[in-house]
């Protein structure tokens, strides 16, 4: 009898086991077609949309379309056509992994109280999307559409909806400034640079690299490209996302210092849009806080001729305008600092020499009262240099020559001795030759004077390595 029921007993565990295996095997059946049904669940033609808004748990935004698209609270606010269309194109083809039917308890899924809802109104429907509890085991969002039905979406709204006022706003648009025609500086100089292609009989400059001119009555100024293109560089990378207003008055630009700025630079310049090019100007307006600069303005003057050690590092508070829009941005101490760098000593040639050393062919040096020529025969690759009939390696020369370069712009005229003078010659019909002097004038600086013209101060150390470098060929 015991052991009748001990098999009744395994007969009903069996049974028991083997239900569970099917209900298991259907089940996982059933969970594996709905991963990979990605069944379309909402579609909305963005052209359609009249009006779009969304609460999150950190903002609430709307949003509506009146040929353009406007901010409900604010339609001074410029918002941004391309962030309204990205929005958008989440629900143009809105997918879900997972569809849970007839559903009675929202809770369970985070839609009672939903961390987003977007409502989404067209010409002929409206449109609410619950975005419930993230699944971390699925990697998935739960979402409600009010159909009923919980669904994993494939993509998460949430993703793209998690915002806030700052991240609609169309900024204003810095260009990468492809050809540069001409620039013109307002302040803290007022000058005009413009472009013009190097040819070999240009009367203005020695280096060949040479393509922007500061304007000099009837003649130009060479400027050092890499130092312009450089300037332009810090202009399209500046941080012009920090706007303090986007509806700036004539009243508050003066208190960013906008209304007369510290800087003004407009740039002429050309798109290139595939094929199609079209001539464009930006203007940039910069300036630091006013109560900043009377405070620095005021501790210049009281440490004036002082040999108090320098203050800390100070903190610098900065605006920028781009043409006339009405957005102002607060920019970095390291943006405005690159900004303001832009008067002809911060953009002309530092070298004492800007001519290319393959174009030099020999030198005339004078030293403590002695003359030593260097000539050269040959060309290119094959040119050799020579000190009488003696070969030398240049190279040492070359590199103490070139390094030379200034500390200190300078109109001052020199009032001690010459330590070093020579004539370089080039293989040039427009500048057959440069002087270059170099005299006496502090323990740290000797003042090089070009083609009888002073130029600069300059590291004594460089030039006591040319004279260095001049002696291991002549002795």
């Amino acid at each position: 009898m015991k052991r009748a029921k001990r098999l009744y007993i395994l007969f009903g565990v069996l049974v028991a086991v083997c239900i569970a295996t099917v209900c298991v095997l259907q089940y996982d059946q059933k969970q594996e077609e709905i991963q990979t049904s990605g069944e379309t669940i909402l579609t909305v033609d963005a052209d359609t949309v009249s009006a779009l808004d969304w609460e999150t748990e950190t903002a609430s935004l709307a949003f509506h379309k009146d040929g353009s698209w406007l901010y409900d609270e604010d339609e001074a606010f410029p918002v941004s056509e391309e962030k309204i269309s990205d929005l958008l194109a989440e629900f143009e083809d809105f997918r879900a992994a997972f569809v849970i039917e007839d559903v009675t308890d929202f809770a369970q899924y985070g839609l009672d109280e939903p961390v987003c809802t977007i409502d989404i109104t067209t010409s002929d429907a409206s449109y609410e999307i619950q975005l419930g509890d993230y699944s971390s085991m699925d990697s998935q969002r739960y979402v409600s559409i009010g159909d009923g039905n919980v669904y994993l979406a494939v993509s998460d709204p949430l993703d793209s909806f998690d915002l806030e006022l700052s991240d609609m706003i169309a900024h204003d648009e810095v260009p990468s400034f492809d050809e540069v025609s001409s620039i013109h500086f307002e302040k803290p100089e007022a000058y005009d640079v413009v472009w013009q292609e190097y040819t070999e009989d240009n009367a203005y400059t020695l280096c060949s690299d040479d393509v922007y001119y500061k304007q000099d009555g009837d003649g130009l100024l060479p400027l050092d490209t890499s130092s312009v293109e450089s300037y332009l560089s810090s202009i399209s990378n500046t941080d012009f996302t920090d706007y303090v207003t986007y509806n700036v008055t004539d009243e508050e630009l003066a208190s960013y210092g906008l209304d007369d700025p510290e800087a003004t630079v407009t740039v002429e310049y050309t798109e290139l849009d595939g094929e199609e090019e079209a001539s464009s100007t930006f203007t940039l307006s910069v300036s630091r806080d006013p109560v900043e600069l009377a405070a620095q303005a005021a501790e210049e003057v009281l440490n004036n001729d002082s040999s108090a050690a320098e203050s800390a590092e100070e903190t610098i508070t900065a605006y920028a305008r781009i043409n006339d829009s009405k957005i102002v941005y607060k920019i970095s101490g390291s943006s405005y600092e690159a900004l303001m760098a832009c008067t002809y000593d911060d953009l002309r040639h530092t070298e004492v020499l800007t001519a290319d050393f393959a174009d030099v062919t020999g030198f005339d040096i004078s030293l403590e009262g002695q003359v030593y020529t260097i000539t050269s025969r040959g060309s290119g690759e094959g040119k050799t240099f020579l000190f009488g009939d003696e070969e030398l390696d240049i190279s040492g020369l070359e590199a103490a020559l070139t390094a030379v370069s200034a500390d200190e712009f300078t109109d001052e005229s020199p009032s001690q001795k010459e330590e070093l003078g020579m004539t370089v010659t080039l293989d040039s019909e427009a500048h057959p030759k440069v002087q270059i002097e170099f005299y006496r004038y502090d323990g740290e600086h000797c003042l090089a004077v070009v083609d009888g013209t002073p130029f600069a101060l300059v590291p004594r150390s460089a030039v006591v390595d040319l004279i260095e470098a001049v002696n291991t060929i002549v002795l």
